[in-house]
């Protein structure tokens, strides 16, 4: 179901009919921080859907094509010997092969398909880049392992830099979160360890690994994997994430004492009462994701079986275990996360050394995980981690 896609802040609206729409093309256009997106060809996209909004068979057709159009590119480009050009176009191909999956549920063969192509594109990138440098690792994790990316600091950096591990949202992805801010912590001397954590990416989708309100247990897995490593230095790590990284990565800090910081990239406070609310506005509000998504992640049949597992995903009685230095960042203007559940939030937190930082729009982006005017955020966070973290 469409909702207008309405705002108190101003900001680029491309399907005033439709938030969902509108909020995606911003997460496509927010990838060209790192060169995962290109305004020329995510507006070439919302051209072809502007007649169209709400139709999701349509989203996932033009997105798609644009994908294979810029796959296609990447290898005539290759075969000319061309690899800094080719890797580009491998870059954004997988972007927007995961803009097209992202509406598809059930996932089917064809979701999966564009999923697994969005993938591979991203690792020729990663294959023939000359910056950053990408590497796909995959961390034990019981008896399965997460995909992750590794990427060390550029430039030159200490002997055993710190680290940042850096998660996704409820419905993000390693690639995206490469492409959103990688580049900012390695240039300020940090190793980053992006992964796909339980119930998103390649882990739900490929892993069989999904959504868990214990996720801390894949922060401790990723760290007792980094402190085995001579190239970095595991005890020196904090934890980041964006969207429903606000649970994630406070949670996480919270449960495991071995993080020395923690970025909440967008607040959350208790995610039940937030999934209660739009279940019961039967989907009127701003969602990223269709409805159903929810229960895919869980891997439950029901709404109602859904909503009792995410009973346990609230911060109340748990952030107030953290200890470590605590960053929350969060837009003015967020309709998804409102501006009291980051204070919640902030007040409850038990380290001493904390900040809340609220972006109004002309000093970074006011609305949702702030993808209307990305760059001075995350410049922000990634100072700040430099400073905690001692880069």
């Amino acid at each position: 179901m469409a909702v207008r896609a309405m705002r108190k802040v101003p900001w680029l609206i491309y399907f005033p009919e439709d938030y969902r729409w509108s909020f995606n093309v911003h997460i496509a256009l927010a990838m060209g921080r790192s060169g995962g997106g290109e305004v020329g060809e995510v507006d070439q996209v919302c051209r072809a859907l502007r007649k169209k909004p709400g139709d999701e068979a349509a989203w996932f057709r033009e997105w798609t094509r644009m994908g294979d159009r810029l796959r296609l590119r990447g290898e005539s480009e290759l075969k000319k010997g061309r690899r800094l050009t080719a890797a580009g176009n491998f870059q954004r191909a997988s972007t927007y092969y995961q803009m097209g999956e992202r509406f598809r549920i059930p996932k089917d063969k064809k979701a999966l398909n564009a999923y697994r192509q969005s993938v591979r594109c991203f690792h020729r990138y990663a294959e023939l880049t000359d910056r950053p440098s990408i590497a796909p690792v995959d961390i034990p994790f019981g008896r399965k392992k997460l995909p992750a990316y590794f990427l060390p600091p550029q430039g030159r950096a200490k002997k055993k830099p710190p680290v940042v591990v850096l998660y996704n949202g409820f419905d993000g992805t390693k690639e995206m979160s490469v492409n959103w801010a990688a580049d900012a912590l390695t240039r300020r001397g940090m190793a980053c360890l992006v992964a796909d954590s339980p119930g998103v990416g390649e882990a739900i989708r490929f892993r069989g690994i999904h959504l868990r309100h214990d996720v801390e247990v894949a922060g401790s897995a990723i760290l007792d994997w980094l402190e085995k490593r001579k190239d970095v230095d595991g005890r020196r790590a904090a934890i980041m994430a964006p969207s429903l990284g606000g649970y994630y990565a406070p949670r996480t800090a919270s449960m495991e004492p071995r993080f020395k910081a923690c970025v909440a990239w967008g607040a959350i406070w208790d995610y039940h009462a937030i999934w209660k609310r739009r279940i019961e506005a039967a989907f009127k509000m701003q969602l990223p994701v269709p409805g159903d998504h929810l229960t895919w992640s869980l891997k439950t049949r029901t709404l109602e079986e859904a909503l009792k597992k995410l009973e346990k995903f609230r911060l109340d009685g748990v952030v107030q275990r953290m200890r470590c230095p605590f960053l929350l960042v969060h837009g003015l203007d967020d309709q998804q996360i409102s501006l009291a559940d980051a204070r919640a939030c902030f007040r409850a937190a038990g380290s001493k050394d904390k900040t809340l930082r609220v972006f109004r729009g002309p000093d970074g982006g006011a609305q949702h995980c702030n993808t209307d005017y990305l760059a001075p955020v995350v410049d922000f966070m990634a100072d700040w981690l430099k400073e905690k973290l001692r880069a």
